[in-house]
């Protein structure tokens, strides 16, 4: 088939469970893009890859037509201190990584352009946390990216218009028509946004576990190992780490609470966690994939040194500023970032250990607290969420909470610790959390 065949030719090619050429799906998705393809034709489309599934190469033709679709970023005039690298999570609750993974890599040498997204269902968005810091702006003009890259060595805004614009149509048009769940659509999107980035290494954190995107974890797997494959044939060099998400990987979340956590982390206040410990395996896989460490201990003592030394919180601190934010969040971050007018502990009907959670029903405790949203257009209330969430395997008792709720009302308080009894089961028996980091998958790119 070619590329002058018409469209609803290379659909029904598609529906008949043919693999399309890489010019095929190269003018489909120029197609998507100016709009000569109609919304039925692009739910169509969406439908036959959906039922029938897409090879190898047919994935990475896509992600790289989406990728293409618009300005690919191109760093090499800038002359950077170091390599272009970046992270992208599957999502999570309480999952704050990228804020402390920007500002850590750029300590260590790396530039990280990373263009976040906003929170979706039960997952927090990195770019919601941000705008908890008053003057953050997250559309900054491409100069001002540019130059923060090179004086700060990291950014993370919002997507711009330009960067892979037919995933926007194409995702639009997933959410309405029970297409979403496509390995090859859902790994096109990603990376096809990520790669516009003009990466030298990109590392994937895909979670398993009740909070995570993907229902089982084999799912998860086949996610992660398809984003590495092609990726790796797309031209970057891409690991992926399985990490655990039956459980938040902070014992927070919220937006303005999550910034605070950042900085306690930064800051040397608080030196271990579950958060910590999957901030630095990632940042480790990055920094060899950029060859700023020869192996992973020299990776993680880099890090460790960087996080001691004040680097890393000093980097988060020139981005703040850099991006419109205040230039003492640091020292003074109780004047800066929202607190909610109700605090509640929320107590376990009975003692025990904590034996499991429903990490989703948590993020969307959130969402209903007003932290997150349920249609785009939502605004969001900065200062509500929870804080000092148990961890599994953890005693509760009259005295040592499941939860503090952080809320705008007595009476949200009251809706939020009914969902944190019903989410969080406490029992008798002794409880260990599932393993953090489950698995690493690498491909030396080609």
């Amino acid at each position: 088939m070619h590329a002058h065949t018409l469209p609803q030719e290379l659909i029904r090619a598609k529906r008949d469970g043919r693999a399309l050429d890489a010019e095929s799906i190269r003018a489909l998705v120029a197609g998507i893009k100016d709009g000569s393809l109609g919304d039925a034709q692009v739910g169509a489309l969406a439908m036959a890859v959906f039922l029938n599934g897409m090879n190898a190469g047919e994935t990475v033709a896509l992600t790289e037509a989406i990728r293409d679709s618009g300005e690919v970023l191109d760093w090499s005039a800038l002359d950077l201190p170091g390599p272009v690298l970046d992270k992208h999570s599957t999502g999570g609750v309480g999952d704050l990584v990228s804020l402390l993974l920007g500002p850590w890599i750029a300590a260590c040498g790396g530039c990280v352009p990373m263009v976040s997204g906003r929170g979706l269902g039960h997952t927090g968005g990195t770019l919601d946390k941000l705008e908890a810091i008053p003057g953050y702006d997250i559309a900054p003009d491409r100069a001002r990216f540019r130059e923060l890259i090179r004086e700060a060595g990291v950014a993370i805004i919002g997507q711009t218009a330009d960067l892979a614009p037919a995933d926007r149509r194409l995702y639009g048009v997933r959410d309405v028509t029970a297409t979403v769940e496509s390995l090859p659509l859902i790994v096109s999107s990603i990376l096809g946004k990520k790669l516009a980035c003009g990466l030298d290494a990109l590392v994937m954190d895909v979670k398993v576990g009740s909070g995570a995107f993907m229902p089982t974890p084999e799912k998860s797997r086949e996610l992660a190992e398809t984003i590495v494959e092609v990726a790796s044939k797309a031209g970057t060099p891409t690991t992926a780490l399985l990490t655990d998400m039956s459980q938040p990987l902070a014992p927070c979340a919220g937006n303005a609470i999550e910034v605070r956590e950042a900085l306690a982390l930064l800051t040397g206040e608080r030196r271990d966690g579950r958060l910590l410990e999957v901030t630095r395996a990632l940042a480790a896989e990055l920094l060899v994939a950029g060859r700023l460490a020869d192996s992973v201990e020299e990776a993680r003592h880099r890090l460790d040194t960087a996080l001691a030394s004040g680097g890393a919180a000093e980097r988060f601190a020139r981005m703040v500023a850099g991006l419109g934010g205040p230039s003492d969040l640091l020292e003074r971050r109780d004047r800066y970032l929202a607190t909610a007018p109700v605090t509640r502990a929320v107590f376990a009907a009975r003692p025990g250990r904590v034996q499991d959670m429903d990490t989703r029903a948590l993020g969307l405790a959130v969402v209903e607290l007003g932290g997150g949203r349920r249609q785009p257009g939502d605004a969001i209330d900065h200062s509500v969420g929870l804080t000092g969430i148990a961890a599994i395997g953890d005693p509760v008792d009259a005295e040592r909470p499941l939860a503090m709720v952080h809320a705008r009302s007595e009476d949200d308080a009251e809706h939020a610790a009914r969902r944190l009894l019903a989410a969080i089961a406490v029992g008798e028996g002794h409880a260990s959390p599932p393993t953090l980091i489950q698995d690493v998958i690498r491909r030396e790119a080609p």
